[in-house]
């Protein structure tokens, strides 16, 4: 149980993150709070520990599963944050913070708006399959294929623009996002498309 506690991310939900239920919701709950409640009254048998790990189990369950209803019928509330994140990082990545600074990081972007990261990561992975991680990576490699399309900096001026140590893992995340390197992604563009 201890291991399986520590895949629930909501455990680390600010308040105003608070899980939003229905009144047959939370009923339902009330229901299973009140069933563990029962068992632990009751006297010890060899089955009281079985009953009640099983009834946090699935108290538990209900929780993930209203938290990612949540996430979809709070749709004006997640519109907004999406909104907000996808400005955020389009500012961040178009300014100097991007070369001075480097990458945003998951706590710069989830600390704006006082968003727990495993909150504002669950909202983003539920919908757009991605982590916040993987969300920012995605935004500077378009940032880095606008520059290979439009400039003629260097790949190696490219790479230190978003912050990357060494313009070898900039080529490495490049090529496992688009399939090319960098010089080959521009060598491809720069070509035109084939009639």
């Amino acid at each position: 149980m201890a291991r399986k506690i520590k895949e629930y991310g909501f455990f680390s939900y600010a308040v105003n993150e608070a899980l939003h239920l229905s009144d047959k919701e939370e009923e339902m709950i009330t229901r299973i709070l009140q069933n563990i409640e029962t068992e632990y009254l009751q006297p010890i048998d060899v089955f009281s520990q079985q009953v009640i790990l099983s009834q946090i189990e699935t108290l538990l369950i209900y929780a993930d599963r209203f938290y990612h209803r949540q996430f979809i019928t709070r749709k004006h509330m997640s519109h907004d944050l999406l909104q907000w994140l996808e400005q955020l990082l389009f500012d961040y990545i178009n300014s100097d913070r991007l070369t001075k600074l480097g990458p945003p990081t998951v706590q710069f972007v989830s600390g704006m708006p006082q968003i727990s990261p495993n909150y504002l990561s669950d909202l983003l992975r539920s919908h757009t399959g991605q982590s916040i991680q993987q969300h920012i990576q995605e935004k500077i490699g378009e940032k880095a294929k606008e520059q290979l399309s439009t400039t003629n900096l260097t790949v190696n001026e490219i790479a230190y623009n978003p912050g990357f140590s060494y313009p070898q893992s900039f080529s490495k995340l490049f090529k496992s996002k688009t399939q090319l390197s960098p010089q080959a992604f521009r060598a491809e563009f720069r070509k035109g498309p084939t009639i």
